[in-house]
């Protein structure tokens, strides 16, 4: 199907992880972008530092092809996550969504995670996968506090993306935001950082105890 913003968009009963299948199906050329794959249920999807995000039926399992002379000339490929990320965190704003993204790309509800960002380069593509938990959860997770299929979401969130903000617009929103990201710690080679004591710079990255850290999603 293709959604009001020109993208196709193919639905799957279940895959093991959208972002798999469309980074296979880019490299055969089965798939071309602009492309978008979602699945209704998914059994073996990369969450954070390897672990699955593994979601049942009716949760929020895409992911999103797009080339990278589509995306703003201040993109850079480090600050992707951040982007992909912060443009669906606007759009649930809009929603009436209290969520908030966590850097570099986790989405939260106060202290509690509901979903996240990955993303890969496939030759001269950008692939971005979300899994976010719309109406269930595992323990010790949220779900989302807004009612929407993962369809209506999907269709909205691809529209909003082909508008291409500059990653400025991007970042000045985000940088107000990551205060809220100071009281957690994020990993980086093996190592565990606090936040609180990093300094969020302009392409995205943290400098953190002498380190510069960038999202390795």
């Amino acid at each position: 199907m293709e959604s009001e913003s020109g993208v196709e968009i193919h639905w799957f009963d279940a895959l093991e992880s959208t972002q798999t299948y469309l980074i296979d199906a880019l490299k055969t050329k089965v798939l071309t972008a602009p492309v978008c794959v979602g699945a209704i249920s998914q059994t073996r999807g990369s969450g954070s530092r390897g672990n699955a995000w593994i979601g049942e039926e009716g949760n929020l399992f895409i992911s999103v092809a797009i080339h990278r002379s589509q995306l703003p000339n201040d993109l850079k490929l480090e600050s992707s996550s951040i982007y992909f990320a912060f443009i669906m965190k606007e759009l649930l704003t809009v929603m009436g969504s209290q969520v908030w993204l966590k850097w570099p790309n986790d989405f939260y509800l106060d202290q509690q995670k509901v979903g996240g960002v990955i993303t890969n380069l496939v030759g001269d593509c950008l692939v971005c996968g979300i899994g976010m938990n719309l109406f269930t959860a595992p323990l010790n997770f949220s779900k989302m506090d807004i009612e929407i299929s993962a369809q209506e979401l999907t269709n909205s969130y691809v529209t909003e993306l082909k508008k291409f903000p500059s990653w400025k617009q991007i970042f000045s929103k985000f940088e107000l935001e990551f205060n809220r990201s100071k009281s957690f710690t994020t990993h980086a080679s093996e190592m565990v950082f606090r936040l609180e004591d990093a300094i969020l710079l302009e392409d995205g990255s943290l400098e953190c105890n002498g380190q510069r850290i960038f999202s390795l999603r």
